[in-house]
């Protein structure tokens, strides 16, 4: 790089500085870090867009922020006029990928995967310029491959390399079954920054071994190696597990301004500075300042979080929206007041109902036994009384208000029929 670097101007220099910086923000390894400086250094030097490379198999088409940390450092690059290489693993997702993996995925089918690629671009257009992408469909290059072209790839890598995967190992050892296919997952990844002659891979820190298997096979048809940037698994707001929908430990890019917004300030504060520079589109200045003001006591976590929660609002969906959310937050939330805009539940039912049924019939829990629980945790309230018997009946009026926690509201709306018998 020292070479690279002495021909730059000044201003060049700094402008190598400056992206380096920002590719690096949150990163949790760079594969290597002086080769991924080497590339930006060339790239400013030769004003040469770098190819930036980002596999994604169409398996779980609902987007959450945990999904968009990768995203957002594509955005990055996206923002400084490389060029965003999108593969779409329509071959390989009918494969499916074993990391993290006890068992064989079940194989998508055709018209899975492209409705769940339909459903990524509509999503991925909330973080990233779709417009400005280099969309590739890996079964272009993978579906006229004859047996023999599969054998010349497989003899590129060896058994024992592929066995290093965690995944293969601890499978082996529990004696579980490992299908044939599935070695060839990686291997197929790998073939893809051949094909696309990739500079840069990005991918999740879970997807190490997939994405050194381009640097490999790059290597072995004798092309310049590809840099990784891998990123950090984001935990959910538990603050203990990998953000996950069956968790339910989420924050969804498609939610209400409101339930993003409340959200965002139940994460822990430990996570507060992380979240700011996995999942919004602050500078590494921004986010620095934020940390720093945290440090010195002159920042409070809650005014940190509540502007944490204004910028998810505002990335998706308007300045108008997050200022709304925080005043509602404030409103409901922090004055105790009750929501305006209260989803309604028209209730055909007896007039009389017992507490946990009620719960359950509104949909504002699962199992009386939830319903149980929440109760014994103080966390149910009727017209802004909180019921602790769990044993209570309920008469049910018109336009009574039935609080669960903090966010979950309902107003009840009497059946005609029911309120004049």
């Amino acid at each position: 790089m020292s070479t690279v670097m002495e021909q730059l101007t000044e201003e060049q220099v700094r402008e190598v500085k400056r992206q380096v910086d920002i590719y690096t923000q949150g990163a949790q390894e760079i594969i290597p870090a002086e080769e991924l400086a080497n590339k930006v250094a060339k790239s400013v030097s030769e004003k040469i867009p770098l190819k930036i490379k980002l596999g994604l198999d169409p398996s779980a088409p609902d987007v959450h922020i945990g999904h968009t940390v990768v995203l957002h450092k594509i955005r990055q690059f996206q923002e400084n006029g490389h060029t965003i290489q999108l593969i779409i693993g329509d071959f390989t997702g009918k494969i499916g990928d074993p990391t993290g993996k006890s068992i064989a995925r079940k194989q998508l089918t055709d018209d899975e995967v492209k409705q769940n690629a339909k459903t990524y671009f509509e999503q991925f257009g909330k973080v990233i310029d779709m417009e400005k992408v280099e969309l590739h469909f890996n079964s272009k290059w993978l579906n006229p491959l004859h047996f023999e072209d599969v054998i010349n790839l497989a003899g590129k890598v060896t058994v024992a390399r592929l066995l290093e995967r965690d995944d293969f190992e601890e499978r082996i050892a529990f004696g579980k079954p490992i299908s044939l296919h599935e070695f060839f997952y990686p291997v197929m990844q790998g073939y893809d920054s051949v094909i696309l002659n990739s500079d840069i891979e990005l991918g999740g820190t879970d997807q190490h071994f997939n994405i050194l298997m381009g640097r490999h096979f790059q290597e072995r048809y004798e092309k310049e190696r590809q840099a990784a940037i891998l990123m950090p698994l984001l935990e959910g707001l538990d603050g203990i597990e990998k953000m996950s929908k069956s968790k339910k430990n989420y924050i969804g890019i498609d939610e209400s301004p409101n339930e993003m917004y409340g959200k965002a300030m139940s994460i822990p504060d430990e996570l507060l500075i992380k979240y700011l520079e996995l999942v919004t589109d602050l500078s590494p200045d921004q986010v620095k300042m934020i940390k720093h003001e945290l440090d010195a006591g002159e920042l409070h976590p809650r005014d940190a979080k509540m502007f944490l929660g204004k910028t998810i609002v505002r990335m998706y969906h308007s300045e108008k929206a997050a200022e709304q959310a925080e005043q509602h937050f404030i409103s409901v939330f922090q004055k105790g007041r009750v929501p305006n805009d209260i989803p309604a539940f028209e209730w055909d039912g007896d007039k009389e109902v017992s507490i946990l049924d009620l719960l359950v019939d509104l949909n504002l829990l699962k199992s009386k036994s939830e319903a149980r629980r929440m109760i014994e945790n103080r966390g149910v309230k009727v017209d802004g009384k909180r019921i602790e018997d769990t044993k209570r009946n309920i008469v049910l009026t018109n336009d009574l208000i039935v609080q669960v926690g903090k966010r979950k509201f309902v107003k009840i709306k009497m059946n005609v029929s029911n309120t004049f018998e």
